[in-house]
């Protein structure tokens, strides 16, 4: 192929080249084109096929992410790719949003895009790349803001969850040259205005882009495919405007919305019945034919009549559906603690949409591990969200996970994601699912809500609560009227879905698609500030409920407990082979978890077994001192004592004349055996020796005693001896721990809100049976 054949043009945004190319890969496709910032390349295909008989927009994108992009080869089991990830599916998402309204009415030429990253670099996002190079006219940016500035197109880095000093903004917008079409977006408390600002830095750049993609057009483009679009038939409206018009207005204006659904349903039986009857019997080819086509047209006027009459009633008369005024939000229910089993629950009723969020907390092992195409290859906090059929009184099939509750799911994720503490604070991984029971608009915010709700009652210490909000927009003209709190036929019918969510400070997360041209910055600017006092409202609906995490967590969740060891001491916690870390475990049905700094994570089903394990390896790590209290193992009898195991490694000498107090005994085995279980206290420790004399814990000369008091109360021997035979610990072996502290290992325990509760005192071992 001759070079002559390839075309090329560039653009700089933000410091940084993008470039577009076409006539190199894919010839075969209707439309190709290959967009590259630094050494990040996605390949943008568009096919459109044959003609479909549908009712809807034939559209589908696909993002198909390749691992080789990233020198990376699949984890899976068959080591090749398999469905598409979140960030692939959600990529997709942002593809068809802006591009949909686009198309030119009644379009039924199957339609296909799909884009393929060829290589990532880890610094420019692939996202941003096939937005731009799957359309024809739509340009889309990102903006962050680091160190307090806004940055468009914000490096990879800048962009993780876990980054300590990353983007405070994670704002993706889309649109033409004249308006904004879709906005995407997670944030730390960001305010409405500096949204406002961020919004207008992106259009000026998305004009650059959309520019630029005219010129590739020009240069290299094909011609347009001749669409004969199907009118709607004036006077046939006019007709049906006649004869059903009272009819359709009153059925329209019925409150419940399966009730005016069965009401406007009736009323369109009617109207077909009327306008467009079945071809009588034996009809002829050709009639059954003219019938279809009537029937269609009639359907076609007949919404195109219902949708007049709604925004009619909305826009002039400010009348909606069910209703209500047009800053005015549905009533709103909330019950806590709905699942008693479960680690924290909700159940937030908002009209008739109705979510039941759960959380459920588990270990650091847990955590959702991630195998994409991008930096970050973990995440502790994760939502997802259901949409059953029966939310709508619909019968239907329930299979995989669709790409709308994908999308739903991480717009929650993303709200309530900056108020979620750091694993150091709170050390666990959360996971929380909603399933919506009803809807009928604004699913994904009331998810928000139920979220929010259910965190707190789990215990979660989250920063402040969350509300979300959707808002609506109905435009005639120069004339306008934003909605709060759309129901479903106002999304589906009006010019506008504006999804709000955020705390009392600010915004955390926004989904905006819009669309009809001409929605100006004053109309943004009117949406968001009537969003901020219904989010305010909700917020102080959810207070009156549950205003602030709870102080325990549920008996049924998880009990985490931290210590702060000397890294010294990691290897004695964990044994030759890993033998005593797994004892431990065992013993105490728990699991211990420990990384390179000595912090040691102790998970376990209940309070009382984490108690007992932190006492333990508290006492195991400690340097004896006297009058420490220990539950030993008989180890060895001779015939001048029991030596009893106080720590792996660590004996102590119990003389023959202490193991029966008040009697003498000619044997230590008349008494003790090995592998007996004895409470002793320790009454000597001789270091420059390595020797620590025992006493019982209930010898009447011992019990009950000072510290002072034990000093001098003897072995009733010369001494004893600290590490067994076959290696261990001396109690003097280790000087830097000696003059250290005396307490032991600190403690943390995560079950009050994730509050840390103790001061690393160590306790005196309770006895057991």
């Amino acid at each position: 192929m001759s070079s002559d054949a390839v075309t090329r043009v560039s653009v700089e945004i933000a410091g940084s080249e993008i470039s577009f190319e076409t006539g190199r890969m894919a010839k075969q496709a209707s439309g190709a084109v290959v967009v590259r910032q630094g050494d990040t390349m996605v390949l943008a295909t568009a096919v459109a096929g044959a003609v479909r008989d549908v009712d809807f927009l034939p559209l589908t994108v696909d993002v198909e992410e390749r691992m080789y992009a990233t020198g990376k080869i699949p984890g899976s089991f068959f080591k090749r790719e398999g469905r598409p990830g979140e960030k692939a599916t959600l990529t997709a998402r942002m593809i068809d949003r802006p591009l949909r309204p686009l198309f030119p009415k009644h379009w039924r030429y199957d339609t296909q895009l799909v884009a393929i990253p060829l290589s990532i670099d880890h610094v420019h996002p692939y996202d941003i790349l096939a937005m731009n190079g799957a359309s024809a006219a739509v340009g889309a940016v990102r903006i962050g803001k680091v160190d307090g500035n806004f940055v468009v197109n914000p490096k990879e880095e800048d962009l993780l969850s876990d980054a300590d000093e990353g983007s405070d903004l994670d704002l993706v917008v889309a649109g033409t040259e004249e308006a904004i079409l879709m906005v995407e977006a997670g944030a730390n408390e960001i305010p409405e205005a500096e949204i406002l600002d961020a919004l207008d830095i992106a259009h000026e750049e998305i004009k650059k882009l959309c520019a630029l993609q005219r010129e590739l057009a020009e240069r290299a483009g094909k011609e347009k495919i001749v669409h004969e679009s199907v009118p709607v038939e004036e006077e046939l409206v006019r007709s049906i405007r006649g004869s059903h018009g009272q009819a359709l207005d009153e059925a329209t204006q019925v409150e419940d919305k399966l009730k005016r659904q069965d009401a406007t349903l009736a009323v369109q039986a009617a109207v077909l019945e009327q306008y467009a009857p079945a071809p009588p019997e034996g009809a002829s080819e050709e009639q059954v034919q003219a019938s279809k086509e009537r029937h269609a047209a009639v359907q076609l006027a007949f919404e195109a009549l219902e949708k007049s009459i709604i925004r009619e009633h909305i826009a002039v008369h400010k009348k909606r559906p069910d209703g209500r005024a047009e800053d005015e939000i549905r009533d709103i229910t909330i019950e806590v603690g709905v699942s008693p089993r479960t680690h924290g629950s909700a159940l937030f009723t908002r009209g008739q949409t109705q979510a039941l969020s759960v959380t459920a907390l588990g270990t650091l092992k847990e955590e959702m591990r991630l195998d994409t195409l991008g930096l970050e290859t973990k995440k502790y906090y994760w939502h997802h969200y259901n949409f059953p059929p029966f939310s709508v009184g619909e019968a239907g099939r329930i299979g995989g996970v669709k790409r709308r509750d994908i999308g739903h799911g991480a717009l929650a994720e993303r709200a309530l994601a900056p108020m979620v503490p750091a694993i150091e604070d709170f050390p666990y991984s959360i996971r929380v699912v909603s399933d919506i029971l009803e809807s009928n608009g604004s699913s994904s915010m009331a998810s928000v809500c139920g979220s929010s709700l259910a965190l707190m009652d789990a215990g979660v210490p989250i920063k402040r609560p969350v509300a979300g909000i959707a808002m609506g927009l109905i435009k005639e003209g120069e004339d306008y009227i934003i909605l709060t709190d759309i129901a479903g036929v106002e999304d589906h019918l009006g010019d506008m879905d504006f999804k709000v969510a955020g705390t009392e400070r600010g915004i955390t997360a926004l989904q905006m698609d819009i669309k009809i041209s001409g929605v100006t910055f004053e109309i943004l600017r009117d949406a968001l500030t009537q969003a901020n006092g219904a989010r305010k409202s909700i917020l102080a609906d959810m207070a009156a409920v549950i205003g602030s995490p709870r102080e325990q967590l549920s008996q049924f969740a998880p009990r985490i407990q931290t210590i702060q060891i000397d890294p010294s001491q990691i290897g004695l916690l964990i044994g030759k082979g890993g033998e005593t870390i797994r004892a431990l475990s065992e013993e105490f049905e728990s699991q211990i978890d420990v990384n390179d700094d000595g912090q040691v994570l102790i998970y376990s089903a209940n309070g009382e077994l984490a108690d007992a394990l932190v006492e333990r390896v508290r006492m195991m790590l400690k340097e004896v001192e006297v009058g420490d209290e220990y539950v030993g193992k008989v180890v060895k009898t001779t015939t001048f004592g029991a030596f009893i195991e106080l720590a792996k490694g660590t004996d102590g000498l119990l003389h023959i004349s202490n193991v029966s107090p008040g009697r003498r005994v000619d044997s230590v085995e008349d008494v003790l055996n090995r592998g007996d279980e004895v409470t002793v206290r320790v009454v000597e420790v001789d270091r420059e020796r390595g020797r620590i004399g025992l006493r019982l814990a209930h010898d009447p000369e011992v019990a009950g005693k000072s510290v002072e008091e034990l000093v001098g109360v003897g072995t009733g021997s010369a001494g004893g001896r600290a590490p067994r035979e076959g290696g261990g610990r001396s109690p003097s072996s280790n000087g830097r721990e000696r003059g250290r502290r005396r307490d032991g290992a600190q403690s943390r325990e995560f079950g009050s809100g994730g509050a840390p509760r103790g001061s690393g005192r160590p306790r005196h071992r309770r006895e057991r049976d």
